[in-house]
């Protein structure tokens, strides 16, 4: 089982979890009214049996969390297995829905591409329409506030307390959910909304998004004040901890900060006309508020200098450099690259440190750059989307050729301005094969992916790459150069299949182990961590804070007063650490802000691929439409090897049927929930 926050203990025990099981039917809404339960049952009994004892509670706790679906579940609507509470498992777009990723699997399971084609809307939103889920358990953790208190058996207060601050954490990270995924809610505080009603009980207005997003921050900040530093064993592994909290808190309110939903002219295009019915108030603000940056940059910070027993409690994940760990450039101009890291790039493996944390090597437990994360199942099952069709797997869960323009060349050059020391060509083959930390670059191999930074090789597959699959002790299924040309096992005619081909020519390897194998004996599939939030994303946030910050603004963290600026130091080492860790060097020209802004942008279109940040990111900064708008290209997988390297436009109808639509900045409020409340509004385009 790993349901997000679910902790097994010895407490629980076999009783419990059966009184558990039955709360879910207990708890299930059946109305089409997110606040209200048609069909009524006597919930006293059960709830009194729950309220009597502190270890029933816990359990009643952790079931309202176990409604979370997984955190990896980010491309398919549908499960075949290993999800033990429903089928539904996809809850937001995610990289299906953005100019990272593409597929022509099935839109009825592949719900991000069927967002961006037009296929869901406010009858249908498919797994995508999990509006009412969290308010489930919203419901659940307010009625754990309201009857806390009826428990006797408390050992000590810190039990109790230490069950409202899970249980705090719990009800906004719902409150989260809903807020990024479909703008403006309803803010219920503690009540719990009767049942069986006049429906004018029922009908009230959604709240304004500064009124949402202040409220879900304060209750992550009172949460964080009773949590623990970080997980007390691996038993609490994926528990909610002080510095997740916190964290989230930094995501929120750099959000808060970002143009769409700080007035200025992008809110206003957007949102200019959306104002509330009942009291024509605007659901976003429309006057700028510059003192966020510094909030953002305050929220960021407050993260950057936490300290558990003295340490600092968080840092970006390193692996020593060995005898195989491919050299520095010398040509480049940044006079820190050489210095040790953190200060530089020098005494890591760059493609090991940042590789390894996500295709399972890394222990997810003990990785400090890990503030919040658990074990997935979905990461686990849908690696096999990307594995090649002739060793096991479904071949089609494809990277743009515009994430893959983007990675730098090895010395920090970019593709259009490569040097001579490392340069880009689209021309020829290489003739010599190379291998460096594990990883292996086949000669013949398109010159266009020789010489690119260390986050290139660990996270794209490309013709010609190399398939260790070491797991498996059949030569048939291991050690295998994989290629997408038309006629090969694995491209558009060879594979036989009209959806099981990477119709780009790349496949995202980011999850990937070298000894993941689908087929032949012993073929296994490593155990894999999604990270929800990393301290790499800390790290970019705080300085994009910074870099937007105009003048000086004083911020109160914690009681101690901090001073916020545009400082180009602090700007520096935070951008930079992310770049050292994957062997790049540093930004040294930091003095015109677009110009950094540009250049964070980026960083994060690499850095986070395929995490899920990537669709909320070009929303908060305004760029949702140009973004989107660019056409989707790759290589030219109709063709043979001799006319495939050449940059093309998918031949497919869906590249051109894909939606780009001011509405799509938020999921639509599913329709049966708007029935019978006359007062809430739909969200705009919807």
């Amino acid at each position: 089982m790993n349901n997000i926050l679910i902790k097994f203990r010895e407490s629980c025990s076999v009783s419990i979890l059966r009184l558990t099981g039955l709360l879910l039917t207990v708890m299930a809404f059946a109305s089409c009214n997110f606040l209200n339960i048609d069909d009524y049952i006597d919930e006293q009994l059960k709830y009194d049996t729950i309220f009597s004892n502190k270890r029933y509670i816990e359990a009643y706790m952790w079931d309202a969390a176990s409604k979370f679906p997984d955190e990896g579940a980010l491309f398919r609507g549908t499960h075949d297995g290993g999800h033990i509470y429903d089928n539904d498992m996809m809850y937001t777009p995610g990289p299906m829905a953005t100019d990272e990723a593409f597929c022509l699997y099935g839109t009825g399971e592949f719900h991000g591409m069927a967002y961006v084609m037009g296929e869901l809307n406010a009858d249908n939103l498919g797994s995508l329409g999990r509006w009412h889920k969290y308010y489930q358990i919203i419901r659940q953790c307010n009625t754990i506030f309201a009857r806390i208190n009826e428990v006797a058996d408390w050992d000590t207060e810190k039990e109790r307390t230490n069950i409202l601050a899970n249980t705090r954490f719990i009800r906004a990270y719902a409150y989260y959910n809903l807020l990024l995924n479909w703008g403006p809610i309803v803010i219920l505080y503690d009540e719990i909304p009767g049942n069986n009603e006049e429906m004018e009980y029922y009908d009230r207005p959604r709240d304004l998004y500064d009124d949402c997003m202040e409220y879900i921050c304060s209750e992550f900040e009172e949460a964080a004040k009773i949590l623990p530093d970080k997980s007390l064993s691996i038993m609490d592994f994926g528990v909610p901890t002080k510095g997740a909290a916190l964290a989230l808190v930094a995501r929120l309110r750099l959000m808060h900060a970002s143009p769409l939903f700080n007035g200025g002219q992008i809110a206003r295009t957007y949102y200019e006309s959306w104002t509330r019915k009942t009291d024509g108030k605007h659901y976003i603000a429309q006057a700028p508020d510059p003192k966020r940056w510094a909030v953002a940059a305050a929220a960021a910070k407050r993260v950057m200098d936490m300290k558990i027993n003295g340490l600092p409690a968080y840092k970006l994940y390193t692996v020593e450099e060995d005898e195989f760990t491919s050299k520095l450039p010398e040509n480049v101009d940044d006079p820190d690259y050489h210095n040790k890291f953190p200060d530089g790039a020098g005494g890591i493996d760059p493609y090991r440190s940042y590789s390894e944390m996500f295709n399972g090597e890394a222990v997810a437990y003990v990785n400090q750059e890990y503030i919040w994360t658990r074990n997935s199942l979905a990461v686990m099952n849908d690696i096999r989307h990307s594995f090649p069709l002739s060793i096991g797997g479904n071949n089609g869960m494809c990277v743009t050729q515009k994430i893959v323009d983007a990675y730098e060349m090895a010395d920090g050059c970019l593709r259009t301005a490569s040097s001579r020391d490392y340069p880009y060509l689209e021309t020829g083959f290489t003739d010599l094969s190379v291998e460096f930390s594990g990883y292996r670059l086949n000669d013949g191999v398109s010159n266009m992916y020789v010489n690119r930074e260390m986050r290139f090789y660990a996270s794209i597959g490309f013709s010609e790459c190399f398939w260790p699959c070491l797991s498996t002790s059949s030569n048939e299924y291991k050690n295998r150069t994989i290629s997408y040309y038309s006629d090969s096992r694995d491209g558009r005619t060879g594979a036989g299949q009209s959806s099981n081909y990477p119709i780009t020519g790349y496949v995202i390897k980011k999850f990937i182990h070298p000894n993941d194998a689908l087929s032949g004996p012993n073929a296994l599939v490593t155990s894999k961590s999604f990270p929800i939030i990393r301290y790499a994303e800390i790290l970019l946030s705080y300085a994009e804070a910074l870099n937007a910050i105009e003048g000086s603004f004083t911020i109160d963290v914690d009681g101690t007063p901090q001073t916020f600026t545009r400082d180009v130091n602090e700007i520096r080492k935070a951008i930079n650490q992310v770049r050292y860790r994957s062997g790049l060097p540093g930004l040294t020209d930091l003095n015109n802000p677009a110009d950094v802004l540009a250049k964070i942008k980026k960083e994060r279109m690499v850095e986070f691929l395929f995490e899920n940040r990537r669709y909320f990111d070009v929303r908060r900064w305004g760029d949702y439409e140009e973004s989107e708008s660019q056409t989707i290209t790759g290589m030219n997988t109709a063709a043979p090897a001799s006319s495939y390297y050449v940059r093309a436009v998918p031949a497919n109808t869906r590249i051109g049927n894909r939606i780009v639509n001011r509405r799509m900045i938020f999921l639509p409020i599913p329709k049966q929930e708007l029935k019978r409340l006359p007062s809430f509004d739909q969200n705009p385009g919807w």
